[in-house]
């Protein structure tokens, strides 16, 4: 029986130029799966790359999985890509690859690499489907091109859609579900983005989504692709921007997806000291090889063109970056220069930065960095990596440190606390309590703290207050905002339940509280990556564990305060710059927070007396193991 399949391409020769030079953006308008129409015959047009294989069939339920008459058609121009059109598969049928490698005689059946939906895990074959939906999100797509993410107040909320919230029998809500319930909680609480965690295709639910495999399709968990734009679509049409995370970094080394393609090192770099992962016991991307860069770089641009997202957040970039990452001697082989960096990731950061901004004005790349890599946010032309933002990973190692002590003990350790400030212009940071803090035995944020019940819920609204004031942008992951008490588990969910106890409604009405706080007020976000936004007051004050500063607008200033000990400080004074009178606009012991409410009620004037080099002071009262705000009145 001959070959069904119908000669068909959807590549030009630039396209192909541009994917063989690593800087085609767009395949996924090229390779995958797209139903169409071909001379009046409604089919699919198929396209994979597979450069060593000797033959490709599509196979799936509309010829009972065997190939024979399905066979792909290699293009002349040696560019390893198999296309053609099958007459009459329609949208929703199941596929794969059946690859026969000229390397070896495995017979492989993979998944679609830019396949689009896929089956539920722990199946894995495609499914064909398309990205059209029709948006309804021009009012915030058009605000977006002409915001500044550098200028702007910047709270996000970090998710996991599968446990943010369980229902019966332990089910995740859907993306229609979370549409509901998860877009009113974040306006609600008044966060301006939420950050989710993988939603690309992941085959083990356990990895979070950071082993992904499909990188062109939300997890079909919960949902049809045009569910999950329809959550995107709900996100924005509350003002509320949405973050992907997103890993470049590896993929998981199963069968069916990536791992050994075509029978050669497609995907993966083929020496294992630079292409295994001893951590995750997974395979790193073959950064130098251009195809491979047109595959990442397209799977960027399709999150932020097909499905309107707002940014990505960039994982494990530090893994990326050096060949010596987690390994030992002898473990890691040196760059052309001898040194650790890995020169092609570099480089392939820097296009995608690059890449990113230049096609999506306002959008924000972030990175999760941690170690001293120079430039990470600085311009790729300045000799940056060209992201816009990087996690300050030093800051919350620093902060929760400080805050784990004893406040009979933080005197000594005083400068773990205000050490941030030192390098918080280096770079233009994120503030993460992320997930990253609440796993793994680390347990969760109040527990992280001493005391009683009283004091850890102090210590914790301490925290969030602090964190609010200090420049850069703030991120907070799920059910810290109501002070969950257990690690975070994703098979049960935040503990909602929680909220029917006084002292964790305090907790979240206090977030709730600074989100609006940091949107309404200039100074705590106008000039929060540049010196003039803010400026010490007294940092010196071990004994009384005490940090003022100031954060400043071009026309606003507030006066921050923050005590980390349990003892109320009264008539405390604080030398201020400007004369006149100023007002507390928060105070984190409020007895609507479940605290003490050692408050500063009245109108504060200041008096003409010298105060930390300055020649008017005031007197207030610190409330304990609290933070005040008291901003100059114009």
């Amino acid at each position: 029986m001959q070959n069904q399949v119908v000669a068909h391409s959807r590549f030009s020769e630039y396209d192909i130029y541009l994917f063989k030079s690593g800087r085609h953006y767009r395949l996924y308008e090229k390779l995958g799966a797209h139903n169409m129409t071909l001379d009046g015959v409604a089919g699919t047009y198929f396209a994979v790359f597979a450069p060593a294989a000797r033959e490709v069939q599509v196979i799936g339920n509309f010829n009972y999985w065997t190939g024979q008459n399905h066979k792909l058609l290699v293009r002349w121009d040696s560019s390893g890509i198999w296309e053609g059109f099958i007459p009459g598969v329609e949208k929703g049928e199941l596929y794969k690859y059946k690859i026969y490698s000229h390397y070896d005689a495995q017979v492989r059946e993979k998944a679609d690499p830019y396949g689009f939906f896929f089956e539920m895990a722990p199946r894995t074959s495609t499914i064909t489907w398309d990205t059209w939906f029709e948006w309804d999100d021009e009012k915030w797509m058009n605000k977006r091109k002409s915001t500044n993410a550098y200028s702007s107040p910047i709270s996000i909320y970090e998710v996991h859609l599968g446990s943010w919230k369980k229902i019966e029998n332990g089910r995740s809500l859907n993306y229609d579900e979370l549409a509901d319930e998860l877009v009113a909680y974040v306006k609600d609480m008044g966060y301006t983005h939420v950050e989710l965690m993988p939603v690309t295709e992941h085959p083990f639910f356990p990895s979070w989504g950071y082993l992904s495999t499909g990188f062109f399709a939300p997890t079909s968990r919960f949902g049809s692709p045009q569910e999950f734009m329809a959550l995107v679509e709900r996100f924005h049409q509350e003002g509320i921007g949405v973050i992907l995370d997103w890993v470049p970094a590896h993929f998981p080394a199963d069968d069916a997806w990536l791992a050994d393609f075509d029978g050669s090192c497609v995907y993966e770099h083929p020496n294992p000291k630079r292409g295994f992962h001893p951590d995750w016991n997974s395979l790193i991307f073959n950064y130098q090889r251009p195809e491979v860069r047109s595959f990442l770089i397209s799977s960027a641009h399709f999150w932020l063109d097909r499905y309107h997202i707002d940014g990505l957040r960039v994982d494990a970039v530090a893994s990326m970056l050096y060949l010596d990452y987690s390994r030992k001697d002898g473990e890691w082989e040196p760059n052309m220069y001898g040194g650790n960096e890995n020169l092609e990731a570099i480089s392939f950061l820097k296009d995608l930065n690059q890449s990113i901004y230049g096609a999506f004005p306002g959008v924000i790349m972030s990175a999760e960095e941690s170690t001293a890599f120079g430039g990470v946010t600085r311009p790729v032309h300045e000799g940056g990596l060209g992201f816009g933002f990087k996690w300050m990973m030093g800051w919350m190692n620093d902060t929760l440190r400080y805050m784990e002590r004893d406040p009979i003990h933080r005197k000594y350790h005083h400068n773990e606390i205000s050490f941030s400030m030192a390098y918080a212009y280096s770079e233009s940071y994120m503030l993460p309590l992320s997930h990253d803090e609440v796993v793994h035995g680390k347990n969760n944020l109040p527990y992280k703290m001493p005391g009683d019940e009283w004091q850890r819920m102090a210590n914790l609204r301490l925290l969030y207050a602090y964190m609010f004031a200090h420049p850069g942008h703030k991120l907070l992951f799920m059910g810290g905002d109501i002070g969950q008490t257990q690690e975070w588990n994703i098979d049960t969910g935040i503990e909602w339940y929680l909220l029917e106890h006084e002292p964790h409604l305090g907790v979240q009405q206090c977030v709730k509280d600074l989100n609006a706080i940091l949107q309404a007020e200039e100074a705590l976000y106008q000039n929060s990556f540049s010196q003039e936004g803010f400026e010490w007051i007294d940092h010196s004050d071990h004994e009384n564990c005490v940090l003022a500063f100031m954060r400043k607008s071009n026309e606003n200033l507030i006066v921050v305060l923050c005590n980390f000990t349990p003892t109320t400080l009264q008539s405390y004074r604080i030398g201020v710059p400007l004369a006149g009178e100023y007002k507390e606009i928060f105070n984190s012991d409020d007895s609507k927070y479940f605290g003490s409410s050692q408050l500063n009620q009245e109108i504060i004037t200041t008096e003409d007396l010298e105060m930390h080099g300055r020649a008017q002071s005031i007197q207030v009262t610190i409330p304990p193991l609290g933070v005040s705000y008291i901003k100059h009145k114009n």
